[in-house]
């Protein structure tokens, strides 16, 4: 199985960036290659999450950041019982840096063919929308919205 799904791709960058991965066999998200990723930005670590913001950020997100932790794991509930822990002190963190007073938290569990996610890693995102004082370009609200679902494509 493939470290991607390439079925939830929102641009073609980013599908073109997941293919490139996926030919050489490594999982962006696990912790020596989130490293040496050329695009990925490390804003900061814990013993077992790091920070970085979300390379393809979803439409109206003023803040997109993801957790992710050093473990591959596909699930929280797979995390260790340290890993677990360690995630709020990661949470509280971003909360204290950005100075958040609001933020919404996203996560994918299990087979990315029906959960709308692409990498097969998990991953935490913390999402802050523009609210209303900051229209787009057309002068409209956009709400920030994540998929939670997916029907596999054909192989």
């Amino acid at each position: 199985m493939s470290l991607y799904y390439f079925g939830n791709c929102r641009t073609e960058d980013q599908r073109a960036e997941m293919e490139r991965l996926d030919r050489a066999g490594v999982c962006l998200f696990c912790p020596d290659v989130i490293r040496a990723h050329d695009r990925q930005q490390i804003l900061w670590e814990t013993p077992h999450w790091i920070v970085t913001p979300n390379e393809f950020p979803y439409t109206g997100a003023r803040l997109h950041l993801l957790l992710i932790p050093k473990d591959h794991v596909t699930d929280l509930v797979d995390l260790t019982a340290p890993a677990r822990a360690d995630f709020f002190d990661a949470l509280a963190s971003v909360r204290e840096k950005y100075a958040l007073d609001h933020y919404g938290l996203g996560v994918r569990n299990g087979d990315c063919r029906y959960t709308g996610g692409t990498i097969r890693h998990l991953h935490v995102h913390v999402l802050v929308g523009e609210g209303d004082e900051q229209p787009d370009a057309q002068g409209e609200f956009r709400p920030v919205r994540m998929k939670f679902s997916s029907r596999p494509t054909p192989a």
